[in-house]
């Protein structure tokens, strides 16, 4: 009786079906319903007092630009919440994701000015490879017990 392989096809079959798998991963759109999925979050650029956190641009009284990224707008804390230059946000908007309070049932919103803005791709994408990464020992996991096994 010859054995059940695991190979990477069958491993790239049940990531998709988890929405994790090589079709998701090559189409931004989504990486995004996966990643947004998965934490409960939906990203939302009309300003929403109730949202969860809140990530956008403001001016200083000179003329230069900020960014802002907060759980409480009333209350930014100069030396954790503003930012010089967008390309920190991504990892901001990925821990504000990992760590928060969202639920897959009843998304919870978080309020992005520019939902086109690089730092959200880069937080989705790296949040997708965490995911699917995770995924990929989970469905490992199962195949072995479920008799599978690596080739020798």
């Amino acid at each position: 009786m010859s054995a059940k392989l695991i190979t990477d096809e069958l491993i790239n079959e049940r990531l998709e079906a988890k929405g994790f798998g090589e079709k998701q991963a090559n189409d931004e759109d989504l990486v995004r319903k996966a990643v947004l999925g998965h934490y409960g979050y939906k990203l939302i650029d009309d300003w929403d007092d109730n949202a969860e956190y809140f990530i956008y641009e403001e001016s200083t009284c000179d003329g230069y630009s900020v960014y802002i990224a907060t759980a409480n707008p009333r209350q930014i804390s100069i030396s954790e919440d503003v930012y010089y230059y967008d390309k920190d946000l991504g990892d901001n908007l990925a821990e504000a994701m990992r760590y928060g309070n969202g639920d897959t049932d009843y998304p919870e919103t978080i309020y992005v000015d520019d939902l086109d803005a690089g730092y959200v791709d880069d937080a989705m994408q790296s949040e997708f490879q965490y995911l699917a990464a995770r995924f990929e020992e989970e469905v490992i996991d199962e195949l072995t017990e479920e008799g599978y096994e690596y080739e020798s």
